[in-house]
């Protein structure tokens, strides 16, 4: 073993929106998200603002073929006639990741019922995970914690890495609950 410490994953931001390439108004979404990247100990590109529609399937290709392990968007998720990131997106995923959009949406719809009507999606187009956020301050900030508790496990298992196993509890096994590890018989019921 060398000492050196492992590679820093490498994210990159893209906002959609029409205004904010034009010059109306500022990106305020994409310096979020870019924070909170970093904060999770990302090496952090972007944001880079493009136009709604081809632009971003654009922004996304080139990044899958830059291999960044994450791409994050924000915007274009909604319900506007030139709201298309989704279908963007979708264009260039691989496999979707339905879990991921319904727990951004989830955390949203405890504050506010209109985070139902974003269309985000989640997945990973080669070995980049590409996940949509929505437009709005609180959406990207909703979409934060979610990816908090879940970007360092599913890059690793995009990039080959083996499931995690629980450390050892001190609380018994409950041979009711078809996740836990103790109960060998209830692992067909677990995402592995």
């Amino acid at each position: 073993m060398s000492g050196s410490a492992a590679p820093r994953r490498r994210a990159l931001v893209v906002t959609a929106s029409n205004r904010a390439a034009a010059g109306v108004y500022a990106d305020t979404g994409g310096p979020l998200i870019a924070e909170g990247l970093a904060g999770l100990g990302f090496a952090v590109d972007g944001p880079r603002v493009v136009p709604d529609g081809d632009p971003v399937e654009a922004a996304l290709r080139d990044a899958v073929a830059a291999s960044y392990d994450v791409v994050v968007t924000t915007g274009g998720t909604g319900l506007t006639p030139t709201d298309r990131t989704p279908e963007a997106t979708r264009r260039v995923l691989d496999r979707e990741i339905p879990g991921i959009a319904e727990a951004i949406r989830a955390e949203g719809l405890a504050k506010v019922p209109t985070a139902a009507l974003s269309r985000g999606l989640a997945g990973v187009a080669g070995t980049t995970l590409v996940v949509n956020l929505p437009g709005s301050t609180g959406g990207v900030r909703d979409g934060l914690k979610v990816l908090g508790r879940l970007l360092e496990h599913a890059v690793d298992q995009i990039h080959g890495g083996d499931h995690r196993r629980p450390a050892e509890s001190t609380q018994p096994a409950d041979p009711a609950d078809p996740a836990d590890p103790a109960d060998p018989a209830g692992s067909a019921g677990s995402p592995r």
